[in-house]
């Protein structure tokens, strides 16, 4: 459903406010690195426009949550942030924003205090919809199934918190269109930035004092734009001035080949860090998701990655209780990651998405099964991160700081390991070698040298 409403001019709202009085907006996400570079692009624009930035819980005019659908559980949350915004700011105009918005307008209605809501399309034009900031008695819903599938720019540079790593994103949507995923309906097909927009605010968040930018989108590796591929992208960011760190996040095994490896192992400003997604160890059960890879071609890729890269840190994501999914099958899992040079992987409970095609697969794999099979994963991912964090003891990295907790400074190495080293400095978005000396739980303790 699209409901389009003539607002007032974006200045005139403006002008509503008594002299020396600055309209304040809080935002907040949840889900993906991808919305959290969305917000920040969007907290770019509000503040260009005259909008003071205020932390989200604080008094604000408006107030922006940016939703994720990818599970029920990030619905739900979705949900607890609306509901807590309408409790702690009960007159500040609340806008609801992104991919649940997409998926359930009709639903977000119903909690009564929300006075705006935007699908995945429109988000980014959300100044031109907020009513002069006066509540409404029910929501305007400004949403689309049809989502635009061209190149595209972004016209605002990301406005990210904390002066040190910069979401930038290069990619939307997704055309792979996995079993057990609702995002490429929520998003809508792949679709990539223009090239020369992505440099463009490369080039502003460096000059702003951005050290490392992390490339974000639904299936970055896909990227093609004016025919340039992902790999132009990466070299063409290299010539950045003032650009220290460039980190890929989460890519699909069937983007990532030789190719690439090779173009990180030669580069000087590229994070030593890859983290791919497997979903499964079992050929039977990937196909059933609608993967493109098999087993063997992801252990394939890894292994080249680990011989090509030293110290690459590679992490990976894994479901459990696929359904039907066997104990020989969980098994194929279990063996293959204990025989994969990862450094970390997430484990994640399949959950049923409606809208989806494994929604309607049966038969169903006990809550209590998936439950087992979750835990007896997470402690091998444990055990896999100890080892890889081990290997470090005695070694230097550079580390780039981030804020200091308590006594100690904390920060990223390039191949993504949490480090924590004493220092009376002011080491925030400096980067220091450190000398590793132990481990704290799963944060690796050292000193500067």
């Amino acid at each position: 459903m699209l409901i389009f409403d003539n607002t007032a001019n974006f200045q005139s709202m403006l002008n509503n406010f008594p002299k020396n009085i600055i309209p304040k907006v809080s935002l907040h996400t949840i889900g993906c690195r991808l919305n959290q570079a969305e917000t920040a692009i969007i907290a770019g624009g509000l503040k260009k426009r005259g909008f003071e930035i205020v932390e989200f819980g604080q008094p604000a005019d408006l107030t922006v949550i940016n939703t994720c659908t990818v599970t029920g559980q990030a619905d739900a949350k979705s949900r607890k942030a609306v509901r807590q915004s309408i409790r702690t700011n009960p007159e500040a105009f609340i806008a609801v924003i992104g991919c649940y918005s997409q998926m359930a307008a009709d639903e977000i209605s119903r909690i009564k205090g929300i006075d705006l809501i935007i699908g995945t399309e429109h988000k980014f034009q959300i100044a031109d919809y907020l009513n002069g900031l006066h509540k409404r008695t029910e929501p305007l819903i400004i949403n689309t199934p049809e989502i635009s599938k061209g190149e595209f720019v972004i016209e605002t540079s990301g406005l990210c918190s904390a002066n040190t790593r910069a979401n930038l994103k290069i990619q939307d949507g997704c055309s792979f269109v996995c079993s057990f995923c609702i995002i490429a309906k929520a998003r809508g097909p792949a679709r990539s930035r223009k090239f020369r927009d992505i440099l463009a605010e490369a080039e502003k968040l460096a000059q702003t004092g951005y050290k490392e930018i992390v490339l974000t989108g639904v299936n970055i590796g896909t990227y093609n734009s004016e025919g340039k591929q992902f790999t132009d992208v990466l070299a063409a960011l290299e010539n950045t001035a003032g650009l220290e760190r460039i980190r890929i996040s989460s890519i699909e095994p069937t983007t990532v080949d030789k190719n690439l490896i090779d173009c990180i192992a030669a580069s000087n400003k590229i994070c030593r860090h890859l983290h791919i997604p497997l979903q499964s160890g079992d050929d039977d059960i990937l196909e059933s998701m609608r993967r493109k890879h098999t087993a063997d071609e992801f252990k394939e890729i890894m292994e080249y990655a680990a011989d090509t890269i030293p110290n690459i840190g590679l992490g990976t994501d894994v479901m459990v209780g696929y359904p039907d999914e066997s104990e020989e099958q969980f098994m194929n899992t279990k063996n293959l990651l204990n025989n994969l040079p990862v450094s970390y992987f997430h484990v994640f409970t399949y959950s049923d998405r409606k809208g989806t095609s494994a929604y309607k697969l049966k038969p169903k794999v006990d809550h209590h099964v998936k439950k087992y099979r979750n835990r007896i994963l997470i402690e091998l991912g444990n055990r896999e991160k100890y080892n890889f964090y081990k290997s470090f003891l005695g070694k230097e990295l550079d580390v780039l700081f981030e804020e200091k907790v308590k006594d100690k400074w904390s920060g990223l190495s390039d191949n993504y390991m949490r480090i924590k080293a004493k220092s009376n400095l002011d080491l925030h978005n400096k980067i220091c070698t450190v000398r590793l000396n132990e481990i704290d739980k799963d944060t690796l303790i050292g000193e500067l040298v």
